[in-house]
């Protein structure tokens, strides 16, 4: 597989990883990456013997996509942080600085709900109250009244 790499300089077989090498590279199951693919987070191509080969850039969106996981991020979020940044060639440093910035502001956002849960769940068990009149976060603005008297969400 020989293509045409930004520049017009000529890629060679050497520049393409088949989808076990990136698999040992990166850590990431080749079932992960089939799937990575389906959902259009990382790409590849096919050779002549029809199989995937991966351009080498593709290594660093593998990583980052692991990164991600371990940390519970959706993989709908890295599609979103992902978006702008090229799939058909190596991606240049502003493109990841964009890219970056987008996925600092998700991370923000999620810290945040992830500490006002916090304080909601330790006040909830710190109180003991077990009223579900009082709880916020069970029954925020007591809207289960309206359903009578008694445990709903049980």
């Amino acid at each position: 597989m020989t293509t045409r790499q930004p520049g017009g300089t000529r890629a060679t077989p050497d520049d393409w990883l088949a989808i076990g090498e990136v698999g040992a590279r990166t850590g990431a199951a080749v079932s992960a990456l089939r799937f990575y693919e389906e959902l259009g987070l990382i790409a590849s191509e096919r050779d002549e013997r029809n199989q995937r080969r991966y351009p080498r850039h593709m290594l660093r969106r593998v990583a980052l996509i692991s990164v991600a996981k371990r940390i519970g991020i959706p993989l709908q979020d890295l599609r979103e942080a992902f978006a702008d940044v090229p799939l058909d060639r190596p991606p240049s440093h502003d493109e990841w600085q964009r890219a970056s910035r987008g996925w600092k502001r998700r991370l923000e956002e999620r810290r945040q709900t992830i500490e006002r849960l916090e304080a909601e769940l330790t006040g909830c068990i710190g109180c003991g109250c077990l009223s579900m009149k009082a709880c916020a976060l069970l029954n925020p603005g007591d809207a289960l009244a309206e359903d009578g008297a008694g445990p709903r969400r049980l």
